[in-house]
C-alpha cells in the first residue's frame, strides 16, 4: 500500500459534495497522503444540503482550494512537484484535461454515479428515477478525456424504491461509492487492479438539467408524473404545472385510486377540502402530499386549493 521509494501512497483528490466527503474519508483512513484537495465554492443561489468537502479536509490539515479555473498552471505545477502516484475525482463537476489525467503515474479515477455504461453523464441519479429504474449504483473507473467512459475498476448497486426521491436514492449512492472505493483501493495500491472496458453500446450520455425540464408533460401518465415528481423532489427544482399562468409545485405524490367523481380529461388537479389529487391525461390518479404554488413558502392544503378554486377540478395548461 505504498507509492514510489516505499513512502505512503499520495493521491491529489477533486471532490465535491456528500460522495466527495465519503470518499476522501475512504483514502484518508487508507493511510494514502493527499498533498492537494480541490473543490468548488458553493454556487450563489444553490441549496446546500450535502457536506462540505472543505469542512473535512480542514479537519485534517490538509491543503484545500476552490479554483475557478482547475486547470490553473501554477495549481499544475503545484500538485507536479508533489509527487502524486494517484489522481481522484469525486463528483467534482468540472472535466479534467488531459495534463491533469496525464500526472500521476498510476492513473486517474473517478468515481461516477451510475452503473456505467449506463446513465454516463451529468445528474445520473436524477435521470435514472425519471426513467423508473429499479437499481442504479456508483462505478469507479479510469478516467480519459471523454467523460465517464474509461475502464471499470469496481461497481456497486443499490436498490431504488418505487416511491423513493432523488436524495433518498443518493444517499444509497453515496454508501455504494464509499463500498466501491474501500474495497478496491488495496488492489489499487499494490497494483493487482482489474479493469474492464465499458460496452458503450449499452448505456448513452444525459446532460443537465434546468428547472424548465420539470414541467409536467400534459400528456404524461400517472407513473410517468410520478417518477418525475420523485426524481426532483426537493432539495432539487420541483416538478410542476401551470394553472393560470402560475406554476404549481408538487414535491411529493403516491399513486392512489382516483375519486369517484373524476371526471373530465387531460392533466388536472381535484380537491375535496380533505385531499388533493393529480389526475393524469391517461385517467390515472396521484395523491399529492406535498405542494406549493411558485412563490409562496407556505406548503399548499387540500383546502387551500379550494379557496384558490371553488370549482375544485382545475385543468392544467401544461401542453
Amino acid at each position: 500500500m505504498s507509492g514510489d521509494r516505499g513512502r505512503p501512497a499520495r493521491a491529489i483528490v477533486f471532490a465535491y459534495h456528500d460522495v466527495g466527503v465519503r470518499c476522501l474519508r475512504v483514502l484518508l483512513d487508507a493511510g494514502v497522503e493527499v498533498p492537494l484537495v480541490l473543490t468548488h465554492a458553493n454556487a450563489p443561489g444553490e441549496t446546500i444540503w450535502f457536506r462540505s468537502v472543505a469542512a473535512v479536509a480542514a479537519e485534517h490539515g490538509l491543503r484545500c482550494v476552490m479554483p475557478t479555473d482547475p486547470h490553473d498552471p501554477a495549481l499544475l505545477a503545484e500538485a507536479r512537484a508533489a509527487e502524486p502516484d494517484f489522481l481522484f475525482s469525486f463528483y467534482y463537476r468540472q472535466m479534467l484535461k488531459q495534463d491533469w489525467l496525464a500526472l500521476p503515474p498510476r492513473g486517474a479515477f473517478n468515481m461516477h454515479g451510475s452503473l456505467l455504461p449506463r446513465y454516463r453523464g451529468r445528474a445520473p441519479v436524477n435521470w435514472a428515477v425519471i426513467h423508473g429504474e429499479r437499481e442504479t449504483g456508483a462505478t469507479l473507473h479510469r478516467m480519459n478525456e471523454k467523460p465517464d467512459n474509461g475502464a471499470i475498476v469496481d461497481q456497486c448497486a443499490v436498490p431504488i424504491l418505487r416511491d423513493d426521491t432523488a436524495r433518498e436514492v443518493f444517499g444509497k449512492v453515496t454508501v455504494a461509492a464509499e463500498i466501491v472505493l474501500a474495497r478496491s483501493l488495496p488492489a489499487l495500491l499494490d497494483g493487482t487492479a482489474v479493469e474492464r472496458p465499458q460496452d458503450l453500446s449499452q448505456g448513452r450520455y444525459f446532460g443537465g438539467r434546468r428547472p424548465e425540464d420539470g414541467r409536467i408533460p400534459g400528456d404524461a401518465g400517472a407513473r410517468q408524473i410520478h417518477d418525475l415528481v420523485r426524481a426532483l423532489a426537493p432539495p432539487y427544482p420541483c416538478a410542476f404545472l401551470c394553472i393560470g399562468g402560475k406554476r404549481f409545485l408538487i414535491e411529493r405524490t403516491l399513486h392512489a385510486p382516483a375519486p369517484p367523481d373524476a371526471l373530465g380529461s387531460g392533466l388536472r388537479l381535484l380537491s375535496d377540502g380533505f385531499g388533493l389529487w393529480l389526475i393524469a391525461a391517461d385517467g390515472g390518479a396521484l395523491r399529492v402530499l406535498a405542494a406549493r404554488r411558485d412563490g409562496d413558502a407556505i406548503a399548499l392544503s387540500a383546502r387551500g386549493f379550494v379557496a384558490l378554486f371553488p370549482n375544485r377540478w382545475i385543468a392544467a395548461d401544461n401542453d
